[in-house]
């Protein structure tokens, strides 16, 4: 079996806490010497984990960037890495940090320090995923075939993904976590969340900046907190009020398989596993919303399982499965267009799809030159999703349809294809054929959704595979 290694980054800038790991991703040619190769991720080792620190913060709704940067930079040399070194990864900015004024700009700048391919993404969706799979949810539901919700209770948001023996099924965020109300040195409120102080009032309390906070009304607050959770998860009825404080941006999670087991991931959840009384020691009511989680009704209507990560899931997730590789069966014209970031997934209505398997792509021209200008982009990757086992006919007018499609992306630019099936070589030869002048990259095996946006790496295995990360940039 032929096999080759890439270094992963993974940073989670979240609300309270920042951390980063390092990991080596084995991938390998699994197929037989007699089948067509087939090239994937074998495995995963951790070497690298950092220390975990408070989120640095300017003044106002902010992120100090350049404190962030200079952590980064100082974990990179404990780590005995440089930029160059890295080949893959993502950096998220989780929670309340997401809808910081400047995310976007923390983001731009991790990922010229980060790496030539390490990324930047932030969506409660992709978080959800993310720590789950870091947490290992993923990997018990397909152990014991059974329904795993992973709940990763940070700063600002609890993000939960539901797997079902290995599949993902559902994923969603709402607005509870351990710092929406933070606490003094002298047991003063500092800061009261909005989403929080709502929940307060639904049970006639009002939580007040500058007043002593009291842990017995703050765990009235949390119980409610944990029981939202619980209606979020489908174990009891829901109430208006778990819809209110839904995050905005996320998916809802839908009806599906009972959950069998949940985990917990998160800065809270340290204090889930291993609690103390010791209410107000980070400043924040974390410890008491753990309590409430662990003597609440989710415990009591599931299996409570630990998972193999709790703080650093977030991170160990970003740094270990974001990263996909394509297909084997691709097609590009030079190793020199690697890497390429923030390519728009660029998916044509279906009479427009349907219109280019027949040889025509006049509408897929069209609504390709109306997303380029509407998304201020300079390129997009075609994304054909509908087609499956083409024959070669069919093949033939796709490409036809695609060098007509071409004429809305802008002159030097290559053309960028991805389809879901496996015959990303064979349309990407006839596009070269109908195309000679014309840069080009055509990969398959990847999966993608409309807003989402794609990362290539530098081919793998003597060009038999590329890297890709599919991510899901969100600025609240």
């Amino acid at each position: 079996m032929d096999a080759s290694t890439i270094t992963s980054v993974g940073i989670d800038i979240g609300t309270s806490t920042t951390s980063m790991v390092v990991s080596r991703l084995a991938v390998a040619n699994t197929a037989s010497g007699f089948t067509a190769p087939h090239v994937a991720i074998t495995g995963a080792e951790i070497v690298y984990r950092s220390e975990i620190y408070p989120t640095p913060q300017a003044s106002g709704n902010r992120i100090d960037v350049a404190a962030v940067a200079s952590l980064i930079e100082r974990e990179y040399e404990r780590a005995g890495i440089t930029p160059a070194d890295v080949q893959t990864g993502a950096v998220i900015i989780t929670g309340e940090s997401s809808r910081k004024e400047n995310a976007e700009l923390v983001t731009e700048s991790m990922s010229e320090l980060a790496g030539e391919f390490v990324v930047a993404s932030a969506g409660p969706d992709l978080e959800s995923i993310i720590a789950a799979k870091g947490a290992g949810a993923q990997d018990y539901s397909r152990e014991f075939a059974c329904t795993v919700a992973n709940v990763d209770v940070g700063g600002g948001t609890s993000n939960i993904a539901v797997f079902h023996c290995g599949d993902l099924v559902s994923k969603a965020c709402w607005d509870i976590g351990g710092r929406l109300v933070r606490v003094d040195a002298d047991g003063r409120m500092t800061y009261v969340s909005p989403r929080i102080a709502a929940v307060a009032r639904s049970l006639g309390i009002e939580l007040v900046v500058g007043e002593r906070a009291d842990a017995g009304t703050i765990r009235r607050v949390t119980d409610r907190m944990a029981g939202l959770l619980a209606e979020a998860l489908g174990l009891c009825p829901r109430t208006p009020l778990c819809d209110e404080i839904r995050t905005p941006e996320g998916s809802d999670l839908a009806a599906g398989e009972p959950i069998d087991c949940v985990s917990f991931s998160g800065g809270v959840s340290e204090a889930i596993y291993r609690p103390h009384t010791d209410w107000f020691r980070y400043g924040d009511i974390g410890p008491i919303l753990a309590a409430s989680l662990r003597e609440g009704l989710i415990p009591r209507a599931a299996k409570l399982i630990e998972p193999r990560e709790t703080i650093r899931a977030t991170v160990v997730g970003a740094g270990s499965y974001t990263t996909t590789v394509s297909g084997s069966t691709i097609e590009f014209t030079d190793e020199g267009l690697f890497p390429m970031k923030n390519l728009p997934a660029f998916f044509a209505t279906e009479d427009a799809e349907r219109a280019a398997l027949e040889g025509d792509g006049d509408k897929l021209a069209r609504q390709a030159a109306w997303y380029l200008g509407e998304s201020a982009a300079s390129n997009l990757v075609f994304c054909i999703n509908r087609v499956k086992r083409p024959g070669y006919a069919t093949v033939c007018r796709l490409a036809d349809a695609l060098v007509r499609a071409s004429s809305a992306i802008p002159e030097g630019e290559p053309l960028l294809v991805l389809v879901e099936d496996d015959f990303a070589k064979v349309l990407g030869q006839a596009l070269r054929r109908r195309l000679p002048d014309r840069r080009l990259i055509c990969i398959d095996s990847i999966q993608a959704i409309p807003g989402d946006y794609l990362d290539l790496g530098r081919p793998l295995m003597g060009g038999l595979a590329i890297p890709v990360v599919v991510k899901t940039l969100i600025f609240g």
